[in-house]
């Protein structure tokens, strides 16, 4: 793999990001997977792959710091529903284009938001406990992270509606991620999305996302949770717009 100064720009800044977005601010690493399509922009696939060691890593720098604030009890509620929504993603990464799946995921994310607005608007506070909501996030999320790494927006929306603070919310998203990421890996290579010059590339950007986790560990402390519960909604509707129209 050829490695030009650009190419290294673009994926240090995703490796930063990804480490901020996991131990700080969720949602701020949409912007990543974006920049690690810049690195490989003859094959979207192998972006996906190539940031996925990257997640897997931040996911475990979050599930050290954050890792007695998980809900468990949430995280067994959706793992039936993901892995029914990742099992067709794999067909889905074969035979669909980038393009259509970018859109639509867009749009999904823009009906869990909208729903989480009319909740709050309107008082409807059982609508993230009901059994559908719950099954919806959880398919959502395993086909979206499957296709394109873009569940976090997915997760962000219903964890804020489950009510929880700053710290439970990344604790129990940073075990989530890590479960689901590290099950992509044989899939990934089966489907060739990661290679030997991928791995490299990951293993390069290590250090970066360590210092990311770090800064992230350091804002979210200065973070109140009312503006963190706004920023994770600001920035899933921003991810979810600018999927459509990428």
């Amino acid at each position: 793999m050829n490695l030009s100064p650009r190419a290294i720009l673009f994926g240090a800044a995703a490796a930063l990001l990804v480490g901020f977005s996991k131990t700080g601010m969720p949602g701020a690493g949409i912007p990543a997977v974006a920049m690690m399509a810049e690195v490989f922009r003859e094959n979207t696939k192998l972006s996906v792959g190539a940031i996925l060691p990257l997640l897997i890593l931040g996911d475990l720098f979050a599930i050290v710091y954050y890792r007695r604030h998980a809900d468990w009890a949430r995280l067994l509620e959706l793992c039936p529903y993901v892995v029914l929504g990742m099992v067709p993603a794999y067909l889905v990464l074969r035979f669909v284009d980038d393009d259509t799946l970018r859109v639509s995921i867009g749009a999904l994310i823009l009906v869990l938001l909208l729903l989480h607005v009319l909740r709050q608007r309107y008082g409807f506070r059982r609508l993230s406990e009901q059994w559908w909501f719950t099954a919806a996030t959880g398919i959502l999320a395993g086909f979206a992270t499957t296709v394109s790494n873009a569940a976090g927006p997915i997760m962000g929306i219903y964890l804020v509606g489950r009510h929880m603070d700053k710290h439970r919310f990344l604790g129990t998203s940073a075990w989530f991620f890590f479960l689901v990421n590290a099950s992509k890996v044989p899939g990934y290579t089966m489907l060739g999305m990661m290679t030997g010059d991928t791995l490299r590339f990951a293993l390069l950007l290590a250090p970066v996302v360590a210092g990311g986790a770090i800064l992230g560990i350091r804002v979210l402390r200065r973070i109140p949770q009312a503006v963190f519960d706004v920023l994770v909604l600001a920035l899933a509707g921003v991810a979810a717009v600018r999927m459509m129209c990428s």
